[in-house]
Order: C-alpha cells, then structure tokens, then sequence
C-alpha cells in the first residue's frame, strides 16, 4: 500500500499536491518538498502549485462566506467564539490578518469564512491571499527540501519504531493543539476586554 501511495505521488504528484494544498496543507508540502530533495518533483514548480492550492482553498472559503451566510451561521454554532475571534481580529489589524491566518491554527479556515462574511473587497482579498499562499508553500516546502535526508532517517526510525512514534506524535500533537486553543481562547478575551474599555 505504501510503496503504490508512493507511485501515485510520482506520477500525479503535483495533481495530488494542488488538491492537497486545497483540503489539508502542511504535511502534502513537506511530502513535496522532501520528493523535491529526492528528484522526483521540481521544488520550484513545487512551490508554484502548492500556493496556487492553498490560494484557491481560501478563496472558496471566502466565497462561501460572501455567498452563503445563512449556511455559515447555521454550520458554525459551535465555532461562534472563533467567528467573533476573527471579526475582531480583522477590525483591529487589517490586511496582515489575512496574510498571517496560514500559520494560526484553529482559524485557518474560519478566518477567510468570516471575511467573507464582510465586506471586504473581494479583489485585495484574493491578491493579498496569493502571495500569501505562495509565502506559505515556500516557508514549508524549502525546509523540507533542504533538510530531506535527515526527514528520511526520522521517518524510517518511526516505521521502525511505530510503537514510540505514535505515542510521542499523539503527545506533541495533542500539545500543539491544546496550547493554540488556549492562545486562541486568551486572545479573544483579551480583544473583547479592550474594546469593553
């Protein structure tokens, strides 16, 4: 299953890595970046197609928010503390919002949602989230690429030694999730404290 995974990467690999780039994001451009360093895939045209995915996930995000707002409302019960966390957060900072909602976790998607919501201009919004998704692809593709064998021998070490490497990604992940929840969490109460004043 593996080795056929593999082969598919080969053969469709920048189909995949655009789709990819669409759904998901970080782990296609490491997987990218590390068949770059193999020879498998231009890191250029690497990069050129995985920011091209990752503009044009934002941009349907963006569009259902413009288009769909009763569904969003409807969806999004749960993620109301997000939505706001958002709203707030391009009210207080602007255009850099949508430049820097890539690297934060938990809004990835809610963020170009919810400036759809608004009134943004739908123009700069694409434009400023294009050379974002490029900006993106290059600072996780590169790393990937440069660093590859030294990836490769972790990921044989944890093919290895799956019964350490599932615990330990289990542990790390759950962390990284809990610390940007309540990052996330703070900073809301933080932005709604200071319009309150």
């Amino acid at each position: 299953m593996e080795a056929l995974f593999v082969e598919w990467m080969k053969e469709y690999s920048y189909i995949i890595l655009f789709i990819w780039s669409i759904l998901e994001g970080e782990s296609g451009l490491i997987m990218a970046g590390i068949l770059s360093h193999t020879g498998d895939m231009n890191l250029f045209f690497s990069i050129f197609v995985a920011g091209l995915g990752g503009f044009a996930g934002d941009q349907i995000y963006f569009y259902i928010g413009r288009f769909n707002k009763k569904y969003v409302y409807r969806k999004l019960k749960g993620q109301r503390r997000k939505l706001a966390l958002a709203h707030l957060l391009l009210k207080k900072y602007g255009w850099p919002i949508i430049f820097m909602q890539r690297y934060m976790y938990g809004l990835r998607t809610i963020i170009p949602i919810s400036i759809g919501l608004t009134r943004y201009n739908a123009k700069l919004f694409a434009f400023i989230n294009l050379i974002s998704a490029w900006c993106w692809a290059a600072i996780t593709i590169l790393p990937a690429w440069y660093f590859g064998d030294e990836i490769l021998i972790v990921i044989h070490w944890a093919k290895s030694h799956w019964y350490l490497a599932m615990p330990l990604a289990l542990i790390v992940g759950g962390s990284i999730y809990y610390y940007f929840h309540k990052i996330a969490d703070k900073k809301l109460e933080d932005i709604q404290h200071a319009n309150r004043n």
